[in-house]
């Protein structure tokens, strides 16, 4: 088409640092760990825990591309914040995402402006291509005004 421009900009993905491991089984089971830093509130970090299956589990069950949606999110204030140019929509915006299965499911995290309430929501939740699953969890930061 003559005379249209498109134009995509790929937002770089938050990156997680591992900080945490927890044993969880004699099949390599773990609870994993990790924290990010919100990349447009300045002093919020989330720390999001999920299962990893061992490679043990994965040969005895014979699913080896399977992982469970199951996740926890905390986000709290540490530091001074500072809210640059958010989504204000009640549909929010995904603000990390980590992949979760080879092609299937992903790990998202979306933040939501509770504008009347001050707060800031953030989501954790698994992401499919079909069958979304009904496992998420969810954190909130409030944001005193003085």
């Amino acid at each position: 088409m003559p005379g249209i421009v498109a134009l995509f900009v790929i937002a770089e993905p938050v990156a997680a640092e591992k900080v945490g491991n927890v044993d969880v089984d004699w099949l390599g089971n773990d609870i994993v760990i990790e924290a990010f830093a919100d990349p447009e509130v300045e002093g919020v970090t989330c720390h999001v825990a999920y299962f990893e299956r061992g490679l043990i589990d994965r040969l005895q069950k014979g699913n080896w591309f399977e992982d469970p949606s199951n996740s926890s999110i905390a986000c709290r204030q540490t530091g001074p914040i500072a809210i640059g140019d958010i989504d204000r929509s009640d549909e929010g915006e995904s603000i990390f995402s980590e992949r979760r299965s080879i092609i299937w499911k992903s790990l998202s995290v979306k933040r939501i402006f509770d504008d009347e309430n001050q707060t800031l929501i953030y989501v954790a939740h698994a992401r499919e291509v079909q069958n979304g699953s009904a496992k998420m969890s969810i954190s909130t930061v409030p944001l005193f005004q003085k």
